[in-house]
């Protein structure tokens, strides 16, 4: 009997052990929905996308991009948070998922609801006009702020967003005002600026790269250490004149916490293996303007916890405070 209950005891081991692998492999067997807490046309919503078509070929299922804007990225992220841990429900997760909990209470635990999956990449701030806005420069925006305070409107995603922190910290280094416009999205908030409502946005490089190629809209600086390889002729803030201005976004991935470790670990090698693709690399280097990150989901978790402190004193001392 003894010997009975250990051979049945030693093949449930067995089995138990075989389970994650099984639970891999039969992974997916339907289409995967990622989340994009923002309205189309913005960074999160291109790379998500270009990402989304590789994905779906490697791995066999279509990967549904589900754009969900407003609140600046806090209700499509709330309702990630909701979703099922069957690794069937993605999130992309910028900046922005980090500078709201700087400056806000939120629904969700950025630290606790979700898993990261991966890091996709980063890209510099930039700011950018319309061309009929006579700023041949950074210095002639700046002078016409201080000629007349409160003259100059900038678009962004909503207070405590990645483009709200790009102006108001602009602002505290040229010793300027200028007056914040929000909209839901960096989509529709660039649709403004090029249709010439209003006259300025920050923004990354990789959303306003195919408008700036196309005239649509003039980059005056990066807000990067150095100029970025994708616009060559563009100077940063620094070398405008206004030194001490740097400021990334970056993207990752992430999904609702408790993800059976197996298919978190499937989600995050097929992801790896995209973004070491040259094809992949070569892409986001023209089109996107960015740096492709192959970070660890711990590495990507240590992130977010120092990027926190970062941006709460940040917050701070910019005053950028909701909580």
């Amino acid at each position: 009997m003894k010997l009975a209950s250990r051979s049945v005891l030693i093949a449930l081991g067995l089995l138990l052990g075989f389970l994650p692998v099984v639970h891999a492999a039969d992974f997916p067997n339907k289409p995967i929905r990622w989340i994009v807490p923002f309205p189309p046309g913005g960074s999160n919503d291109i790379l998500a996308r270009y990402l989304g078509i590789k994905l779906t070929q490697r791995m066999g299922q279509q990967f549904v991009i589900d754009n969900r804007g407003g609140a600046n990225g806090i209700i499509g992220t709330q309702l990630a948070a909701q979703a099922s841990a069957d690794g069937y429900t993605l999130l992309m997760a910028s900046t922005s998922y980090i500078l709201n909990a700087a400056v806000r209470k939120l629904p969700y635990d950025i630290q606790k609801s979700f898993d990261p999956i991966a890091s996709i990449g980063s890209s510099p701030n930039s700011l950018v006009t319309h061309p009929t806005q006579g700023f041949k420069s950074l210095q002639d925006l700046v002078s016409q702020a201080k000629a007349k305070p409160g003259s100059v409107n900038y678009a962004h995603t909503g207070v405590g967003g990645f483009n709200h922190f790009g102006g108001e910290l602009f602002k505290k280094v040229a010793g300027i005002d200028m007056i914040p416009v929000p909209y839901k999205g960096g989509g529709p908030a660039m649709v403004d600026v090029m249709a010439n409502n209003v006259p300025v946005m920050f923004t990354s490089v990789t959303q306003a790269l195919p408008h700036v190629r196309s005239g649509r809209l003039k980059m005056l600086a990066v807000g990067a250490a150095k100029r970025n390889a994708a616009v060559p002729d563009i100077p940063t803030v620094g070398e405008a004149g206004f030194p001490g201005y740097e400021m990334y976004v970056w993207w990752g991935v992430v999904v609702p916490a408790g993800v059976p470790r197996a298919r978190a670990d499937k989600l995050h090698r097929e992801m790896v293996a995209v973004l070491r693709d040259p094809d992949t690399r070569n892409w986001l280097a023209s089109n996107a303007a960015a740096e492709t990150d192959l970070s660890t989901p711990a590495e990507v978790r240590k992130m977010f916890r120092t990027d926190l402190v970062k941006w709460t004193g940040v917050a701070k001392s910019a005053g950028i405070n909701l909580k």
